[in-house]
C-alpha cells in the first residue's frame, strides 16, 4: 500500500487515503475539496448527488486535520465518503427519492454515527429512486442521474447515486442500501464491487428492521479490500435492533488477504420465477461463463447447476409492498408521490395481512435453499439479466409497464434479500458497446468472509480496479 498520493489524484482508493492522511503526505482539507470540486465539475452530467455538505464537510476535514496532527488514529479519519439519501443526517431531510420538503432528521443514523466514529468526512447524500423501488435512478425530485461510463445508460438503483460517485472517482467508496438488489444492481452496472451484508450485519436504526427485514446497508467501492474495510467500520447494531448476527471474529478486510482454497463454485444461469420474459442477455451471459473459466483456471471446482428459486416470488411481494406503504406513511397526507408509488403503497395496504404467512413461508424457504451449500460452498449468478438500461426506460409507464421493465432486467438479486444471506457483487467484463455487466457471488448465512477471499482472489487476476470510464 503506497502512503504518497498526489492531491490532484482521483484514483486512490479508500485505504490508500487513509494510509496518506497517517503519514501526513496529503491533508483531510486537501482530499474534501478535491472531492466537492469532482462534485461541483460532474452533476451537471452525472447528476449523483441529492444534496451536497460543503460547509459541514470542510468543517469535519478541519477538524480531522486537527485530530491527525496530535497523533489521533482512525480507520477513516479524514476520508471523504458519501452516504445514500435513505440515510438520517441530524439536520437535514431524508427524502429517499421523494419530493420535498420533508422535516429534518433530528437524530443521525446509527451508521452515521458510526462513519463519524471512524473519522469519515460526509461530503454529501446521494441520489435514489423514490422509496428505492427502481433500478433506474430517476425521479420528479432531482431529474435523472446517469452512468459515468455511458451517459445515456442508468448506474442502475436504487443505490444509483452512491454508485455513479464512486464510479466516476468523485469518493473513494459509499454507503448504500440494497432492499432487492439495490447496491448489486448498480455496482454491476458501474464496474464496482458491492456488498450486501448478512440481514442485520450493519445497523438499520432508527428501524429496528427496513422494509420488515428485506433492506440492509452495503458498501460500494472499486476494490474488494476498500469495501471491506467500509463494512467493518459500518458492522455493529443498536440495542433496538431485531435482528444481530453474530460479531465477526476478526475484521472483514483480513479475509481479502487470505487464499480461500479450492471451493465449489455452483455457476447458475437460471434466474428465478416472475410473471415477465427473463431471457439472459448474451452480452451478460458471455462475461458470467468466462468469469467461471477464470475461477476454473484458479483451481476451483465450478458445477453447472440450475438454483431450485421455487416460490420466492409471492414470499418477497408482501415485505416490499408494505414496506413501501409504511416509508409513505412518514411523510405528510397528500405529500407529492409518482403515481406507481402511490399504487404501491395501496397494494402494501392489502398485501400487509399475509406478512405473517410470508414470515413463515421464508422458514421454511430458508432451510430448502440450505441444501444449495451442502453440495457447493459459493454459487456464482448474474447479477442482472440485461446490461445497463437506457437512463428513459421507464419514464412516462404505467405501474405494471415499469414492474415488466424491472422484473424483465433484475429478476436474480431479490431471493437473497427475503433470506437475508450475503452476496458480493464483482465486475465480471463489459459488453460490446463498453457497458459493464456483473457477477454476484451468494453465501450461506453468516458468509460474508468467504464470500470477500473469493471476490478478492478474483480481484487479483482480474485487475478490475485499473479500469475507469473515460
Amino acid at each position: 500500500m503506497t502512503t504518497s498520493i498526489s492531491t490532484s489524484s482521483v484514483t486512490a482508493g479508500l485505504r490508500e487515503q487513509a494510509a496518506a492522511l497517517a503519514a501526513g503526505t496529503v491533508t483531510s482539507q486537501q482530499l474534501t475539496e478535491q472531492a466537492l470540486a469532482r462534485i461541483a465539475a460532474t452533476q451537471p452530467t452525472l447528476n449523483a448527488f441529492r444534496v451536497v455538505l460543503a460547509d459541514r464537510a470542510r468543517a469535519a476535514a478541519l477538524d480531522a486535520d486537527r485530530r491527525l496532527a496530535a497523533g489521533e488514529r482512525a480507520p477513516l479519519l479524514g476520508v471523504p465518503v458519501a452516504i445514500k439519501d435513505d440515510t438520517d443526517l441530524a439536520g437535514e431531510e431524508t427524502r429517499f427519492g421523494c419530493r420535498g420538503p420533508v422535516p429534518p432528521a433530528t437524530a443521525d443514523a446509527e451508521i452515521v454515527l458510526r462513519l463519524k466514529a471512524a473519522g469519515a468526512v460526509i461530503v454529501g447524500k446521494t441520489t435514489t429512486p423514490e422509496i428505492g423501488q427502481w433500478p433506474i435512478t430517476v425521479g420528479d425530485d432531482f431529474g435523472a442521474t446517469r452512468n459515468p461510463w455511458n451517459t445515456a445508460y442508468s448506474p442502475g438503483g436504487s443505490s444509483g447515486g452512491s454508485a455513479a460517485a464512486v464510479a466516476a472517482g468523485v469518493v473513494a467508496a459509499a454507503v448504500g442500501s440494497d432492499g432487492a438488489g439495490s447496491v448489486r444492481i448498480p455496482a454491476a452496472w458501474t464496474h464496482l464491487v458491492g456488498i450486501k451484508p448478512q440481514r442485520g450485519r450493519i445497523s438499520t436504526w432508527p428501524d429496528p428492521e427496513a422494509f420488515n427485514g428485506l433492506t440492509v446497508h452495503g458498501p460500494l467501492a472499486r476494490t474488494v479490500g476498500d469495501a471491506a474495510l467500509l463494512l467493518d467500520v459500518l458492522t455493529g447494531n443498536h440495542p433496538g435492533e431485531l435482528h444481530q448476527p453474530p460479531r465477526p471474529e476478526r475484521p472483514f478486510v483480513e479475509a481479502t488477504e487470505r487464499d480461500p482454497g479450492r471451493l465449489r463454485v455452483g455457476l447458475a444461469l437460471n434466474p428465478p420465477w416472475v410473471a415477465v420474459s427473463r431471457r439472459l442477455d448474451p452480452d451478460v451471459r458471455v462475461p458470467i461463463l468466462r468469469l467461471g473459466r477464470v475461477l476454473e483456471d484458479l483451481g476451483h471446482e465450478v458445477l453447472h447447476r440450475r438454483m431450485p428459486w421455487g416460490p420466492i416470488g409471492p414470499l418477497f411481494m408482501p415485505y416490499s409492498m408494505s414496506g413501501v406503504r409504511a416509508w409513505t406513511k412518514r411523510f405528510p397526507r397528500g405529500h407529492p408521490l409518482d403515481h406507481r408509488t402511490r399504487e404501491n403503497a395501496t397494494h402494501g395496504a392489502v398485501v400487509r395481512p399475509l406478512l405473517p404467512v410470508s414470515k413463515a413461508g421464508v422458514r421454511a424457504y430458508r432451510a430448502w435453499m440450505r441444501r444449495v451449500f451442502a453440495q457447493c460452498d459459493v454459487v456464482l449468478t448474474p447479477t442482472t439479466a440485461t446490461p445497463p438500461l437506457p437512463v428513459e426506460a421507464i419514464d412516462g409507464l404505467s405501474n405494471i409497464e415499469t414492474d415488466r421493465v424491472v422484473a424483465g432486467a433484475c429478476p436474480y438479486s431479490f431471493p437473497w434479500n427475503v433470506l437475508g444471506w450475503p452476496g458480493v457483487n464483482v465486475p465480471a467484463g463489459f459488453t460490446g458497446a463498453g457497458l459493464p455487466v456483473g457477477a454476484t457471488l451468494l453465501g450461506p448465512e453468516n458468509g460474508e468472509w468467504g464470500l470477500l477471499q473469493l471476490a478478492a482472489q478474483l480481484e487479483r487476476v482480474e485487475r478490475w480496479q485499473d479500469r475507469w470510464p473515460a
